[in-house]
């Protein structure tokens, strides 16, 4: 299973969830840096659309792995809480387009 790994430790403001998921997710330069477009860029992890580094085949999933994640439920609740919510959200639109849901969040 491909995995992506973020360090919690590095997640400190928004400013920061951005850079650790450009970097960790491989999003392009044109990446908006904001959660409409965090969602956008991992809703085509199936397509090939060059908006990360992975591109994963129909029964794949891709294991996101939240390093010190309780450093980053201290430090910023409301991040975490979005990142579930929002890999929650993304898994709903594969579902609803008749597809395995593509991301599974470990938190470490």
């Amino acid at each position: 299973m491909p995995t992506v790994e973020l360090d919690g430790r590095r997640i400190t403001n928004w400013p920061a969830f951005h850079n650790e998921s450009q970097l960790c997710f491989g999003f392009p330069d044109i990446y908006g840096r904001n959660q409409d477009a965090w969602i956008d860029c991992l809703s085509g992890l199936r397509d090939d659309d060059g908006m990360t580094a992975f591109v994963l085949g129909a029964d794949e999933t891709l294991e996101v792995v939240l390093h010190h994640a309780a450093t980053l439920r201290q430090r910023a609740p409301r991040i975490l809480r979005a990142l579930e919510e929002n890999i929650a959200e993304i898994n709903q639109r594969y579902v609803e387009d008749g597809a395995k849901p593509a991301l599974v969040l470990r938190l470490r």
